[in-house]
């Protein structure tokens, strides 16, 4: 079996592959469509970050894949319904990093409060500057979080523990943690906040989530940070309200056209604007956080690829499943669209093929259906090829 990884992701993954007993083939960089395709052919998973981009195209055009792991939190690169049409499970790293963007917020905080960066560059260029002007302590200050989840959490723990006012707001009703205060509306948040950091996930709904109507709406002198996605904020709007005064200073790691890679030139209208942090992306790239993102999606794609077990995967239905006994039975995955009477179909071809069945799982999305059987190994050998050929079938395989 053959696997590919792109992006330079951690070694800790191509140890872990190849230890289980695939042939690891690894690249530093991301590939366009067309040498995907090429690179596709013959290899059965496919480990990425977030540069790559994983169309229906690409899919149509590798049959021979079964798994895609996204060694990072987001999956908005690749097409979701389309690997799910075409059989393949896809699996990604939604906490492994959660700590390491935690810790760079806080950091980036405390920067941009002392205005820390403008005087560090002063330094390395000979001036010392030793002004308290605007610069300010963290305690006290009202922190406005954009989104709960996980990595919105962790901020609010850490915040609070160096004594800020921890404000937040999620579409979805969250407990507080701590003495964070809940806020109904987006709206609240920007009016209250001193210094606002955005934590929301991929939803296209989350697009310029952040305009000029919303610097409307914030204090004067407010701070904004963006470790989301880089669509999240329009940063043509940002900029204005930097130059006006309205937005005192913000860190940016993440926007919406980034270099493909390290050859390529970075450019945004926030270069070179005073008490502005610019950051190539690298909320999760600590030595720790990528190494746990390595073992836990290469533990994932293993465990399907190994037994079937779809449990953290972003588009098959879910299903935790013990390991098979390979020495008294076989396991039967079967993926097919969802739509009634298939089940009825492969167990009738159980009978037909004189299969014991053992035990059986299903379970459904709104796009597919994943069959699971573990079955004695005495059966006849027409039962792959007939369960191939069940009305709407995508994949069968045996593990």
């Amino acid at each position: 079996m053959k696997t590919l990884l792109l992006e330079n992701v951690h070694a800790g993954a191509v140890a872990r592959l190849e230890r289980w007993g695939t042939r690891v083939t690894s690249e530093k960089r991301s590939l366009d469509e067309d040498e995907l395709i090429s690179a596709l052919q013959g290899v059965s998973m496919l480990g990425i970050r977030s540069r790559t981009r994983i169309s229906s195209r690409v899919l149509e055009n590798a049959r021979d894949l079964i798994a895609i792991g996204a060694y990072c939190i987001g999956t908005n690169q690749i097409d979701l319904k389309a690997a799910s049409l075409a059989g393949v499970a896809v699996f990604n790293a939604p906490y492994s990093n959660t700590r390491s963007v935690a810790e760079l917020v806080i950091a980036e905080i405390v920067f941009l409060i002392r205005r820390l960066h403008d005087k560090v560059v002063k330094a390395h260029r000979g001036a010392w500057d030793k002004s308290t002007e605007n610069a300010r302590e963290v305690r006290g200050k009202k922190l406005g979080i954009i989104g709960f989840g996980n990595i919105g959490s962790q901020v609010s723990i850490l915040a609070e523990a160096m004594g800020m006012d921890v404000y937040y707001y999620d579409v979805v009703d969250k407990l507080c943690i701590g003495n964070a205060t809940r806020l109904s509306t987006l709206q609240d948040l920007l009016k209250v906040a001193n210094v606002i950091t955005i934590h929301v996930d991929g939803n296209p709904a989350n697009v310029n989530l952040i305009d000029e109507k919303e610097f409307g709406l914030m204090k004067d002198g407010v701070l904004l940070l963006n470790l989301s996605r880089g669509y999240v904020v329009n940063v043509d709007a940002l900029a204005r309200n930097i130059k006006s005064g309205k937005v005192a200073g913000a860190a940016i790691d993440v926007f919406p056209d980034e270099p493909k890679d390290g050859q390529q030139p970075f450019v945004s209208p926030l270069q070179g604007l005073p008490n502005v942090l610019l950051t190539p992306h690298i909320g999760g790239s600590t030595e720790e956080a990528q190494e746990n993102i390595a073992e836990f999606v290469s533990e994932k794609l293993i465990d399907y690829v190994g037994t079937g077990s779809t449990f953290t995967s972003v588009n098959f239905p879910r299903i935790n499943l013990p390991r098979a006994d390979g020495s008294q039975t076989h396991r039967l995955l079967h993926v097919h669209l969802n739509v009634p009477g298939v089940l009825s179909q492969i167990n009738g071809i159980f009978g037909k093929n004189n299969v014991n069945v053992i035990s059986q799982y299903l379970r459904t999305n709104e796009q597919i259906g994943y069959a699971i059987a573990d079955v004695d190994k005495e059966y006849k050998d027409s039962l792959f090829d007939d369960l191939q050929k069940v009305a709407h079938t995508i994949r069968v395989r045996i593990v």
